[in-house]
């Protein structure tokens, strides 16, 4: 299928809101979340130093660390570029006001939602990095991503015809509605337990990182280890429906692109557990969350067009 300009653009717009989640977390995990102190500006520059005689008058120099501050100012510049192309997004959309008048909708919805966010991130990096605001900014990205794709689906997908049966279709939605649902709130519970974790190495004199869970205190580690059962039980759901019904190709590769994010996903959970929590495990644990919610998302845009193909 033939994309023109405002299909690529939506699709690349999705690319590089799940690459910004991943600089985010790589941010987060490296603990660079305050190398700018000040926001929009870095050290009050729009460019800073890279060592800290290059500091403007009024600046701790002891607060600056090379490493921290550009990794900081590469999620602030990838975060620009990501408020540039949904912007273009949303003027571009204006060519469909007339022919689906959602899809403008949904662009605006997401350029609000980005100027919201852009705001946000400048009240975490006042508050000090305050738990529940990383914890909102963090969501609100997941929000951000899963409006933008319906966006692409609605200009560049929604055109696709599948002849499911009404009980497969029904099947496929049901487990996925579920699916869905317990990803994001594993989600929720696992954000906390990473709010715990930054509390415990954040301290003057952290503990060794082997202890780092089992300090975490309270029932939320142990009830987000537990809960993850859910997950696989729904997921070898989708996948004996898979097998048990008549699914087209493409669904069918849909929903093992799903298998493969549950399993890799329990896998670097079970790998934070026993490496002690290793920081590129935590990017990929996040990343692949997003990856998740939105391949999952997907699966029910799929399924749902379905309906456009008069499929009984």
């Amino acid at each position: 299928m033939k994309m023109n300009g405002y299909q690529k653009l939506a699709i690349a717009t999705v690319i590089a809101t799940l690459v910004l989640i991943f600089v985010g977390g790589l941010v987060r995990a490296s603990g660079s979340g305050l190398g700018c102190p000040d926001w929009p500006t870095c050290f009050g520059m729009w460019i800073p130093p890279t060592s800290a005689e290059g500091l403007p008058a009024g600046y701790d120099a002891s607060q600056f660390n090379a490493f921290h501050t550009w990794m900081e100012y590469v999620n602030r510049l990838t975060g620009v570029l990501i408020g540039m192309l949904i912007t273009a997004t949303f003027i571009f959309s204006f060519r469909y006001r007339k022919s689906d008048p959602v899809i403008t909708i949904t662009s605006g919805v997401a350029f609000i939602l980005v100027l919201f966010q852009g705001w946000l991130g400048g009240r975490v990096v006042a508050s000090g990095l305050s738990a529940g605001l990383i914890t909102l900014h963090m969501f609100l990205a997941m929000i951000i991503v899963n409006v933008l794709l319906y966006n692409a689906f609605r200009v560049a997908g929604k055109n696709l015809r599948f002849n499911l049966s009404e009980t497969t279709r029904r099947s496929l939605m049901t487990v996925l509605v579920v699916l869905l649902v317990l990803t994001l709130f594993q989600l929720a519970v696992g954000t906390q337990v990473r709010e715990q974790i930054d509390v415990i190495k954040n301290v003057p004199e952290p503990p060794p990182r082997e202890s780092w869970l089992e300090l975490a205190e309270g029932w939320i580690y142990p009830f987000h280890r537990s809960f993850s059962w859910l997950i696989v039980i729904a997921t070898g759901l989708l996948f004996w429906i898979q097998n048990r019904y008549d699914v087209p190709s493409l669904l069918k590769r849909t929903g093992y692109t799903v298998i493969v994010l549950v399993i890799f996903q329990i896998l670097a959970g079970v790998g934070l557990d026993w490496l002690h929590m290793p920081g590129l495990l935590q990017v990929l644990h996040l990343t692949g969350a997003a990856l998740l919610i939105c391949a999952v998302f997907l699966y029910l845009l799929l399924i749902r067009s379905s309906r456009w193909s008069g499929a009984t």
